[in-house]
């Protein structure tokens, strides 16, 4: 389920201070730096080249939320989160680049593990030496300076030629803790220490036939609380996106957000709709922490918002039949056995009311099964903890709807975090 911590860390936050959502710009802004950083940093083996894939953890993207709406606006414009141009150049794969991509995403990880980005920000625009750095990041070791020339290689940060470094404009908006569009947070835990991690199980998870499931990753208290709170702030902005761009919520009263999470999308959707109730099912330590979260929104949102402790691919739900507007599913799909997808469905069209909608939002590929490529790892990373699960394109999701009860034909599919995820619409007759 879409966790409401994605496994577990401390608080990302000041305890004295609620986290505080990103904007739709700032969601966009995001996504394009992230994605500059996963180019640059593959430059480390090849400087003539861009990088397509650097590894799946250098692949760093804020954890999708779900999608929601009744209604959807015409857009008058596509949304462009940015572009993968680097990714689909060229006929050939630049080996050097995919293999040696990790070592660019440790780099990244441990700059933000020891406060190097903070330190070197605190400096001003002056900079700060590397005898300075050694004194104030824990590391008081030649090996400090490795890592700071890595960075300054793959343009994290800048060096003057007085030996004084600065942050590039990216790392200074995105990696600094006490910018407003920080979110190193999501980086340092949510993918540095555990998705990292996980990943390198896959050789013996594709041979084996053995992952953990979500489930059972998520009964550890530390990895629910550390998954939901890096995978919060991110859900807020996707959730905001969809609300201010391309949903229309009015005239909807019951809402079944299934494996919710930390209840981000409950959270905006109640707070746009006067009037919406949300019930969120999820894991019981994924609960724990979406109800220390759901304390920090305002007491209207509070009051119309629940949680329901539940593993969602249990065979039944614990709600009544047609009593949902809507169903959403963010990040469910792929991350359950194969088996189990059309059955999740099937749940669904019952919980919904006549001319319900159920909303799939997910790390997706094309039809054509040949990409995008953040689309495909993202896929693949979903192995490592769902060995048998299903790598999802529209037709495979609108294929498993149709047997659940959903008129295929009137099943939409929209583009969301381009190049990553897309939203599977249907419709309840």
């Amino acid at each position: 389920a879409q966790a409401c911590a994605e496994p577990c860390r401390f608080s990302p936050w000041p305890p004295d201070r609620p986290p505080e959502p990103r904007s739709c710009d700032e969601s966009s802004a995001m996504n394009a730096a992230t994605r500059a950083l996963a180019r640059s940093s593959v430059r480390v083996a090849a400087t003539a080249s861009k990088g397509r894939v650097a590894a799946a953890a250098s692949l760093l993207l804020r954890a999708p939320a779900a999608c929601g709406a009744l209604a959807f606006r015409p857009p008058t414009a596509a949304r462009s989160f940015a572009t993968r141009e680097a990714w689909e150049e060229g006929d050939d794969v630049d080996l050097d680049s995919v293999a040696y991509g990790f070592m660019a995403s440790q780099a990244l990880f441990t700059g933000l593990e020891l406060g190097v980005f903070d330190r070197i920000a605190e400096a001003g625009e002056g900079g700060i030496d590397v005898a300075s750095l050694r004194k104030t990041c824990a590391c008081d070791a030649p090996r400090l300076q490795t890592l700071i020339t890595a960075l300054v290689a793959v343009k994290c940060v800048r060096r003057s030629a007085d030996g004084m470094y600065t942050l590039s404009p990216n790392t200074a908006q995105y990696m600094v803790t006490g910018s407003r569009h920080f979110y190193g947070d999501y980086l340092r835990y949510q993918i540095g220490r555990q998705f990292y991690q996980r990943m390198g199980a896959l050789p013996d998870v594709m041979t084996s036939g053995k992952a953990p499931s979500y489930a059972s990753w998520f009964s550890d208290p530390e990895v629910a609380k550390t998954y939901t709170q890096a995978q919060h702030n991110g859900s807020v902005a996707t959730a905001k996106y969809l609300v201010k761009k391309k949903l229309q919520l009015g005239g909807i009263t019951d809402m079944l957000d299934v494996g919710g999470g930390s209840g981000a999308f409950s959270y905006v959707f109640v707070g746009a709709t006067p009037g919406l109730k949300s019930t969120v099912l999820e894991l019981p330590e994924v609960c724990r922490t979406g109800e220390g979260i759901k304390a920090t929104q305002p007491e209207d949102v509070q009051q119309r918002v629940n949680f329901v402790e539940l593993d969602a691919t249990s065979p039944s739900w614990p709600v009544s039949d047609s009593a949902f507007d809507v169903v959403l599913m963010s990040y469910i799909s792929g991350s359950v056995p194969e088996p189990l997808i059309s059955k999740l469905y099937a749940n669904a069209f019952r919980a919904l009311r006549p001319n319900g909608r159920l909303l799939v939002h997910d790390f997706m590929v094309n039809d054509s099964l040949d990409g995008p490529a953040l689309g495909a790892l993202w896929g693949l990373q979903h192995v490592t903890v769902n060995a048998d699960g299903l790598g999802l394109c529209p037709q495979e999701v609108i294929t498993r709807m149709g047997q659940a009860g959903f008129d295929q034909s009137k099943c939409e599919s929209l583009e969301m975090i381009h190049g990553m995820t897309k939203l599977i619409v249907a419709h309840k007759g």
